[in-house]
């Protein structure tokens, strides 16, 4: 989940560090650092906490240098100090990594054995330490880095950059996304193209077991065989690579207020030029071909994966299995024939649902993944990657991502029940046509912003909250409950309405909100049935719910949200808003960090 970029280039190599280390904060904030190399000398600068700490000590501490590394931490091994920052050195070498080395306890006792000492906690130093012992035996850098890299298990990307050389660096990827870039007379390395962005456009990305060898005027690439090969170069669109908050307070907040734009063009890329079908990028896709579909992801887009399920098996009648990814890819279950096997991640490197598209290969039908990023490894692996274009997500608690995958997963749904022969071409015009109206029914949820503010400063108090709903509503309680837990700290947890009296229910008293997702559809009346027992106990309600719902259930609430109304089949994605301003304007009035969560990163790149 760190963040690493290097720079060959023709200007001082620390302000151009620094900046693109900002545009890859959100995958790590432990601690930053960075190196250098100024007159054939190698030095760095390494500091705790945020990024601004690193550029504090810049401003007293400078570092020259064209050529240099740089890495802005998530921990794994180690507690956050400056001891265990990158960039680690270890003699004439330093090395920036993202990643976890598995076999670095057996590689430090051997390096021990030879009189290497350690002095932090991560496995990094000894990738560092790894690299001096070759380069000690006489090996030169390129040679040292390359057998360092083939004495390492687990996943990674790394670049090196060593004493004396001020034109090369040294890159590689096993299990981590690395990019390179090209200037004029420069080059770039990057964790993604977002970090490469105001350098460049020009972008190639590392295949799996590739490494590189990068110079001013050159790239070498090889691949895990050792074979020099070409990779593409592609340019990437430059607005996409934007980040700004532009005028908001947070990057949560300006995320969660794009909802309606970034689903219209999303409508808009995958509706017909009469809006009455759906056109996917490849039109091979017959989900009449498959007999069940098995749909695997992480965190919030799990539960993406958990609505979409209701939708897929009501709408177009085909089984549907959810995995959490971490659980499935070690699970390793039968896949029977006709499988279609769904992959929904944000970032499109999730290393747990990477590993577990891996697995599928070969084994499913087709592998189709549902990406906010074209180029990324789960969209280069799948049969077919379907962007949810969402634009860049900076904010580590998903909105417009989530919103935007459920939208897609609903059109995946609705075209899937037309080649089932589940549903008329007349009948998909119809649902198209309710879905259309979803960003203006979005841009009136937004004009709750006040009333949800207010009621979220006295969930703020809170020490527990519960969340509430039945059939598609189940799946964003969960939803809900992580957004809270996840930047408020607050404990919450979502439950099924049915499940309360199994249970859950024994949690119930007055100072424990109860928050319910209830749209006046056809479970309404099972709902209120749950929700009057949480009242009946002394609990809290905040309900949240149409006109209709609230006129009929209001009597006796705590508080009440009323919701534009929705098309029953995508309630969902219109009461995720509400979800997320109540964790949103929770987690401000309890001062914690809204964009970058303690102990949480935005790309979860290592297992």
């Amino acid at each position: 989940m760190c963040g690493i970029v290097g720079v060959l280039g023709n200007h001082e190599a620390a302000p151009i560090l620094v900046e693109a280390l900002k545009r890859l904060e959100y995958r790590g904030y432990d601690s930053a650092g960075i190196a250098t190399v100024s007159n054939g000398t190698l030095d760095r600068r390494r500091a705790v906490g945020k990024l601004v700490n690193l550029s504090d000590l810049l401003v007293h501490n400078p570092l020259a240098g064209k050529s240099g590394i740089g890495h802005t931490r998530w921990a794994t091994h180690g507690a956050p100090s400056v001891t265990n920052a990158h960039p680690h050195k270890a003699g004439p070498v330093a090395v920036v990594h993202n990643g976890i080395i598995e076999n670095f306890r057996e590689l430090r006792s051997a390096l021990a054995e030879k009189g290497y000492h350690f002095s932090t906690e991560t496995d990094t130093e000894t990738v560092a330490l790894l690299c001096q012992s070759f380069i000690d035996a006489g090996d030169a850098p390129q040679d040292a880095a390359f057998k360092t890299i083939d004495a390492l298990d687990g996943a990674f990307a790394l670049c090196f950059l060593f004493d004396g050389e001020n034109d090369l660096l040294v890159a590689a990827r096993k299990g981590s996304p690395l990019a390179i870039g090209h200037g004029k007379g420069e080059v770039f390395v990057g964790s993604d193209a977002i970090a490469l962005a105001p350098m460049t456009d020009q972008v190639t990305y590392l295949d799996e077991g590739d490494r590189a060898v990068l110079t001013r005027t050159s790239v070498e690439i090889f691949d895990y065989s050792g074979a020099q090969v070409q990779r593409e170069r592609r340019t990437i669109a430059m607005d996409s690579a934007r980040i700004e908050k532009a005028g908001h307070k947070h990057f949560m907040a300006k995320e969660i207020a794009e909802q309606p734009t970034v689903i219209a063009e999303a409508l808009n890329y995958y509706l017909s030029a009469d809006e009455k079908s759906i056109t996917l990028p490849d039109p091979g896709l017959d989900f009449a071909e498959f007999d069940r579909i098995i749909m695997v992801a992480c965190g919030t887009a799990y539960y993406a994966c958990y609505t979409a399920k209701y939708w897929f098996e009501q709408l177009a009648r085909i089984p549907v299995e959810i995995d959490v990814a971490s659980e499935f890819r070690y699970r390793e279950p039968p896949v029977a024939e006709k499988t279609l096997a769904i992959f929904v991640s944000q970032s499109g490197e999730t290393a747990d649902t990477l590993a577990a598209l891996r697995y599928m290969a070969g084994k499913a039908s087709r592998i189709v993944s549902v990406v906010n990023v074209a180029e990324s490894s789960i969209a280069r692996e799948s049969d077919i990657a379907l962007p949810i274009l969402a634009g860049v997500e900076v904010g580590v608690a998903s909105t417009k991502a989530f919103s935007c995958q459920l939208t897609v997963l609903a059109l995946l749904a609705l075209e899937a029940a037309v080649q089932r022969g589940k549903m008329s071409a007349e009948d998909l015009a119809e649902q198209l046509g309710k879905l259309r109206t979803l960003p203006g029914l979005l841009t009136r949820a937004l004009d709750l912003d006040e009333v949800l503010n207010a009621v979220s400063n006295d969930l703020s108090e809170s020490r527990d909250v519960l969340f509430l709903g039945r059939g598609m509503m189940y799946p964003l309680a969960l939803e809900g409950a992580l957004k809270l837990k996840e930047i408020s700290y607050i404990h919450a947890e979502g439950y099924a309405s049915g499940e309360l009296k199994h249970g859950p229910i024994a949690l119930i008293d007055s100072h424990t909100p109860v928050i319910v997702f209830a749209p006046h559809d056809a479970l309404f009346d099972k709902t209120v049935s749950n929700m009057q027992e949480v009242m009946a106990r002394g609990g809290k309600v905040l309900l949240v719910s149409d006109k209709k719902g609230l006129e009929v259930a209001s009597d006796g609430v705590w508080q009440t949200v009323q919701m534009p109304d929705v098309p029953d089949l995508f309630a969902p994605i219109l009461y995720a808003i509400p979800a997320q301003l109540i964790a949103y304007h929770t987690a401000v009035a309890k001062g914690t960090d809204v964009d970058q969560p303690r102990n949480l990163a935005k790309s979860v790149t290592v297992e």
